[in-house]
């Protein structure tokens, strides 16, 4: 018998999220699908992608912009504006991208804890 992972996303989903990407440090990202796997199920990743794109001015302290798909390039998927302010927020933290728009996650991928 085949084993299901247990539902993760529901209520309370995105604050476990935001919780989770406030551990990523200053001038280090994460991948959404790490943040998912922290948070029990690495087939939500696009459920963090959502979480993180829900966020409003009055969420400044969750820093967003630490996450990035696991190809180490911004996920800006047709909004250009926020991609081009997540490439400047990491860059004023010393995160720089390639000329291809790549991050060197040999270099700046902060490896998530284990859940207690």
């Amino acid at each position: 018998m085949k084993q299901h992972e247990p539902k993760i996303v529901g209520p309370g989903f995105h604050q476990r999220v935001y919780d989770a990407v406030r551990m990523v440090p200053h001038g280090q990202v994460s991948t959404y699908g790490q943040i998912a796997t922290y948070l029990g199920s690495p087939r939500v990743a696009r459920h963090v992608g959502w979480a993180l794109a829900s966020l409003t001015e009055t969420d400044r302290d969750v820093p967003w912009h630490r996450v990035i798909n696991s190809r180490g390039f911004i996920s800006g998927r047709g909004q250009s504006v926020r991609a081009e302010l997540q490439k400047n927020l990491l860059e004023v933290e010393g995160v720089l991208l390639s000329d291809q728009g790549r991050i060197d996650l040999s270099r700046f991928l902060w490896t998530m804890p284990r859940p207690a």
